[in-house]
């Protein structure tokens, strides 16, 4: 791999949250080797003129399902595994060709779609993948009918969101099973949800001792759990327990976001993925008898979002699309640009990622050693936010571990 100069840029500063102008970058193998204000050189290079454009650090998505390929979960778990793969390629490749070059997955994707992607099999961005989302019997990650007595996999392959275990001991053999396959972070089931059948959202699930369990076993293989949460008592209960990211947490009060901040937990909420239900769900295939659960929930999500900020809370980047609707990924930014300046909205899909995987200075920076996973946009986005709104446009370059993958400079 020939070593790359993007000379002549603006910089996108993520830390200082600042456009730092006249910079050049050197990429080497798959890392950023130098940043300077001066011109650099380094023997057989390949160098890009930028000529101001601005150049910043790939974009990450806290929340996705990339194996989602129908928006009805009950259906795709009776797809075989092989058709979801062929299907998630395609969801992966348009991830990465909106700038997306990290993300993470919060139930579906699996070890070998990672492995795949890593090796170059598959093109998008690097999956951080939980395995199966844990749940309880009648929970967010049961799709089973109310008539349906076996649940379709007993053993979760590919696109499976969850699997079901109840009581401590199960819930610790899952846990460690899904460690065993290799996830990055476990996912649990606090609440009731949208996209499930049995559970209105105000179902608090798992006791708490089954959540401190699972808890406990990630913290013991040296990882995190994220948890599905809607409404105060169960975010509550979940950061109660050692939980360290809520997800959607459109429903949270004041009591629940001061816990919130106070234990320093992440909120993940996942705001454009309501209005496209709404809009497009019923055209999708999501199931009408849930559709009906997520009313209301896009403004109470805003004003979720919008307290959170005020609080200073760690807030970070994610979407939960589905089905046809992930195209729809990009205009999450719009939504956060109703409570948050562009910089702050950026800084949530680039610094507070990073700072959620555990991956602070690999990624989300442009910086010696962090992982040359960069984009190149015609503009300055601190500016103007929806030149991420329309990657095909705007994003002439995009590159992930020093490789390109987009590139209109040349």
């Amino acid at each position: 791999m020939k070593d790359i100069i993007f000379s002549n840029c603006n910089l996108l500063d993520t830390v200082g949250g600042r456009i730092l102008p006249g910079h050049h970058v050197l990429v080497v193998g798959a890392r950023i080797q130098e940043v300077s204000d001066r011109p650099l050189k380094a023997g057989q290079a390949a160098t890009f003129d930028l000529a101001g454009r601005t150049l910043m650090p790939g974009l990450c998505d806290a929340h996705v399902h990339v194996t989602a390929v129908e928006a009805d979960f009950a259906k795709i778990e009776r797809l075989s595994p092989a058709y979801i793969t062929a299907r998630a390629a395609q969801i992966l490749r348009d991830m990465l060709n909106r700038g997306f070059t990290t993300v993470r997955d919060a139930g579906g994707a699996d070890w070998g779609l990672a492995q795949a992607v890593e090796e170059g099999l598959l093109i998008g961005p690097r999956i951080l993948y939980s395995g199966q989302a844990l749940s309880q019997t009648g929970g967010h990650g049961d799709t089973r009918g109310r008539g349906e007595a076996q649940f379709p996999h007993q053993f979760p392959t590919v696109g499976t969101l969850g699997r079901i275990c109840d009581g401590v001991t199960e819930v610790r053999r899952a846990a460690r099973e899904e460690i065993r396959k290799g996830a990055h972070q476990l996912k649990i089931m606090a609440s009731g949800g949208v996209a499930s059948p049995n559970d209105p959202l105000g179902f608090t699930q798992f006791s708490l001792e089954e959540m401190q369990a699972v808890v406990e076993e990630a913290e013991a293989a040296q990882t995190y759990v994220m948890a599905h949460a809607y409404t105060p008592r169960a975010i509550k209960r979940a950061l109660t327990a050692g939980i360290r990211s809520i997800e959607h947490g459109n429903l949270m009060d004041r009591e629940a976001l001061h816990l919130l901040v106070t234990k320093q937990a992440f909120f993940v909420p996942t705001l454009v993925t309501y209005g496209t239900l709404i809009r497009e769900g019923r055209e999708s295939g999501f199931p009408p008898a849930q559709l009906v659960k997520a009313k209301g929930l896009h403004e109470q999500g805003l004003a979720a979002l919008e307290a959170a900020h005020q609080e200073g809370a760690l807030i970070a980047f994610g979407t939960d699309l589905i089905g046809s609707m992930h195209r729809h990924q990009s205009q999450e930014f719009a939504l956060r640009a109703e409570v948050q300046k562009p910089v702050e909205v950026i800084q949530s899909a680039t610094l507070r990622c990073a700072q959620l995987f555990n991956l602070t200075g690999h990624l989300g920076v442009i910086a010696p050693g962090a992982s040359a996973d960069l984009l190149v946009i015609d503009g300055n986005p601190l500016e103007d936010l929806g030149l991420l709104q329309d990657p095909e446009r705007h994003i002439s370059v995009i590159m992930k571990e020093g490789k390109f993958f987009k590139n209109r400079l040349s």
